[in-house]
């Protein structure tokens, strides 16, 4: 029987830094009455806390999630309120290099002119992250612009040459994630197992991105079973199954629906 279900959070839990829908919070709340889930993906501490842990119904069992920000370079547990445990951050040599890298690749790539709505390139501390159309693009427009990962995956292929000793992962719809080498998915799976003393065999995870060259795919290289989704709503078919299936198929009690922190 698994005891965890892990998931990515852009484009499985939620769309792309919005918060999680009612029907959604409600879902992973009832899915905590069962057993333990994280939320792993390369967002920062703020983004998760408006995304999942503002959003979480009155009574959920808080102490069953873990939420790993930035690709799991990051540990987040509440006992009372949400503290994190550990960050993996980089050094200020690491962040010139990586910034000076964004310049050339992007410099190479002669990308058409186009509307940018806020930063293009975050600083998570642990993981700089690049979005194609900013920080702040409306879900319209980050759809629409590289749906076949083209754009991104040259840009991908650029940085990887220019940081042969860093990871190059493409993540949500327009962003590409720069973490060191060896923190992905599967380096944040593994440090989970040994926080939380549940075996990656005791696992699930579900993503959007287990695609070669995706974000998600990383998770694979652990042996964890993993469910490839497509976006959210498939997601809440997903765990109602997980739910129906741990659950025995007995009917689970109604929640209140205000959201608490």
């Amino acid at each position: 029987m698994k005891r965890l279900v892990a998931f990515d959070l852009d484009g499985t839990l939620a769309e792309s830094k919005q918060m999680l829908t009612r029907e959604m919070a409600d879902l992973l709340a009832r899915l905590l009455d069962i057993v333990d889930a994280a939320v792993i993906s390369g967002g920062d501490w703020p983004q998760f806390r408006h995304q999942v842990a503002e959003r979480l119904p009155v009574g959920t069992r808080r102490r069953g999630l873990w939420l790993m920000p930035t690709t799991g370079t990051k540990l987040y547990r509440h006992a009372g309120e949400w503290r994190e445990v550990y960050a993996e951050r980089f050094s200020d040599a690491e962040r010139t290099a990586i910034l000076a890298a964004f310049d050339q690749a992007l410099g190479k790539a002669s990308l058409p002119p186009e509307k940018i709505w806020g930063e293009r390139i975050e600083d998570r501390g642990s993981q700089l992250t690049f979005s194609g159309l900013g920080q702040d693009a409306p879900l319209e427009a980050k759809a629409k612009w590289d749906p076949d990962r083209s754009k991104r995956t040259a840009l991908q292929a650029e940085l990887q040459r220019l940081l042969p000793d860093l990871s190059i992962r493409l993540g949500g719809t327009t962003s590409i994630d720069v973490t060191r080498r060896g923190i992905d998915k599967a380096h944040g799976l593994e440090r989970l197992a040994g926080e939380s003393g549940i075996p990656i065999a005791d696992m699930l995870f579900v993503g959007d991105a287990l695609y070669p060259g995706g974000n998600d795919e990383p998770a694979r290289r652990t042996g964890i079973d993993a469910i490839q989704v497509r976006d959210p709503d498939e997601t809440r078919t997903v765990i109602a199954t997980i739910i129906a299936c741990l659950h025995g198929q007995a009917p689970l009690p109604a929640r209140p629906s205000p959201a608490g922190g």
